[in-house]
């Protein structure tokens, strides 16, 4: 992982997991009275985030039937993972009102999908675009209806999301109310991924908060979850080829079994990996038990796992024990290797077992910097160091992720909203063709100062912002000074019951004021030596580890 906590590692167990799955926006200009006045002028109006690619409306408010049905069509229009999905966001919109009152009659009274085809694979490239259409209440419109025209059931997801920010509740009336009708949406996102990773070595997060960060993402239409489960400080995976290393968990009570992490897709150890007791950091290069059991977690990892992209890691990486070990010492010799061949080395055999089991690695930008031209072509370079890495990866043909450290990484607290927003991954690549290399961008929760208690509050709405720049079109912006889309997103984060701590006033969560990291000597020494995390491209919205279809 590439923390901005300088640390000595090569490979990180880190999935993505692609998905299809709200956003809070704290401005420091706002105080609570002005909240009240502002929500009381603006009721009205509506809010839509990330805002779609097209669209147009007008000035009719419209009435939604409690009893909203669902008229589903084209080849993918019997998809369970449809029905599902209106089911859930019929609940949502509808939280403060179940049924229809008793002599009312309602504008819109069922809802019309179409989805062209019933392939239902979830990858990362999943056509995600649709078009939402709400008819206006007049003469020449037919009211009672509104259509969500998708070509995958993905893409009806993200119709869904965006239909159930149209509707809000009018607490005077008890009713679902429709502003701005007629509506005509024409949406598709402008990356194919838009990620967030999630970093639970630092500090265990239970299954419940991991579910909960990816249903909040699917508020944001974000698609991946980056799945930062191991690091120098705990390994807290099972690895049934391996059972001892979990053994390097903070507790036995802050693991994941293999059956967690299904479901997350799914909706003392080997010393002998250390150069010596002293020397833990990097693994062993010398000795093929440390590449055979790198393949072994590899091959466990490909089970659970499905999707496309695995991260390598690759990062931060400091070989001066190699030279102070004897015996590696001595293999470096033998071989004609320096400290930073010897690194290039690791990095490109993991490389070749990560591709043997039909994965494409990830790996961070050191890698890049130092041995580009060693690199397997199918490599996506991970940039975080600072700006100016994707368009030098792109030019020699490497596909490339976004994430500026200066300005996406979540752990630091005093990067505004609008800063986040503000930041272009696409920044010095006018070749379209180039362009097209960059995959999007991820958004990083690092653990280090983050725990159940507060990582959704320090995730949001700084991610949402990062999400709106990574949906709309390059030149396309909010204007940041607008209040009335603060106050929104963090009221609509606060319907979802997501974010129910987080509070105007501010441009990012205030940390704990104590310590939440682990104590000295409550973390057991780590004797399976995994350099830097085991990150799994999964679940995020559709899990990569799993792509993040938003969920149903």
């Amino acid at each position: 992982m590439a923390s901005s906590n300088p640390k000595t590692y090569l490979i990180p167990l880190t999935f993505f997991l692609i998905f299809s799955p709200s956003l809070v926006i704290s401005s420091r200009n706002l105080n609570l009275k002005q909240h009240r006045l502002n929500n009381e002028a603006n009721n009205n109006l509506t809010y839509i985030w990330p805002l779609p690619s097209e669209y147009t409306f007008g000035n009719q408010t419209l009435t939604v039937d409690p009893n909203l049905s669902l008229i589903a069509a084209g080849n993918g229009g019997n998809s369970l993972i449809v029905s599902e999905a209106f089911a859930r966001y019929k609940s949502i919109i509808f939280k403060h009102t179940s049924s229809a009152l008793k002599g009312v009659e309602y504008d819109v009274t069922k809802l019309n999908i179409i989805v062209h085809s019933a392939d239902e694979v979830l990858q990362l490239g999943v056509d995600e675009s649709y078009s939402l259409i709400v008819a206006g209440n007049d003469e020449h419109s037919i009211v009672g209806g509104i259509t969500i025209e998708a070509n995958s059931v993905y893409g009806v997801l993200r119709g869904l999301e965006t239909f159930s920010q149209l509707c809000s509740f009018d607490y005077g009336t008890k009713r679902v109310k429709l502003h701005k009708a007629p509506w005509y949406i024409q949406d598709k996102p402008r990356f194919t991924y838009r990620g967030l990773l999630l970093d639970t070595s630092r500090h265990y997060l239970p299954l419940e908060i991991i579910k909960q960060v990816i249903e909040s993402m699917s508020y944001a239409k974000l698609n991946v979850l980056h799945w930062h489960i191991i690091d120098e400080e705990s390994f807290p995976l099972e690895v049934p080829s391996y059972p001892n290393l979990w053994k390097g968990s903070y507790t036995k009570w802050e693991r994941y079994t293999t059956d967690d992490a299904y479901e997350i897709v799914k909706g003392t150890g080997y010393p002998d990996l250390w150069p010596s007791l002293s020397c833990r950091e990097p693994l062993d290069v010398s000795k093929n038990f440390t590449f055979d059991l790198i393949s072994g977690i590899l091959a466990d990892m490909r089970k659970i796992f499905p999707f496309e992209l695995f991260h390598l890691g690759g990062d931060e990486v400091h070989t001066d024990c190699w030279n102070s070990t004897p015996h590696v010492k001595q293999w470096l010799q033998d071989h004609e290797m320096t400290g930073k061949e010897a690194y290039q080395y690791f990095v490109l055999k993991a490389q070749e077992i990560a591709i043997s089991l039909n994965w494409t690695p990830v790996n961070w930008e050191e890698t890049f910097n130092t041995f580009a031209s060693r690199l397997n072509p199918r490599t996506v370079v991970h940039n975080w160091l600072g700006s100016g890495v994707c368009p030098k990866a792109v030019a020699q043909g490497f596909r490339c992720i976004f994430s500026n450290q200066g300005v996406w990484y979540l752990d630091h607290l005093d990067v505004p909203w609008d800063t986040v927003y503000d930041a272009e991954p696409l920044e010095g690549i006018t070749d379209a063709s180039e362009q097209k290399l960059v995959l999007g961008g991820e958004v990083c929760m690092w653990g280090e100062t983050a725990d159940s208690s507060n990582v959704q509050q320090t995730i949001w709405p700084r991610a949402a912002a990062a999400a709106g720049r990574l949906e709309l079109a390059r030149g396309a912006a909010v204007n940041v000074s607008d209040t009335r889309y603060l106050l929104h997103f963090q009221l609509y984060s606060f319907k979802q019951d997501i974010s129910n701590t987080l509070e105007v006033g501010g441009d990012a969560p205030v940390e704990h004021p104590w310590p939440v990291s682990k104590q000295p000597g409550v973390l057991p020494p780590l004797p399976w030596g995994m350099p830097k995390a085991i990150d799994s491209l999964g679940r995020a919205f559709n899990p990569i580890s799993r792509q993040v279809a938003p969920p149903a």
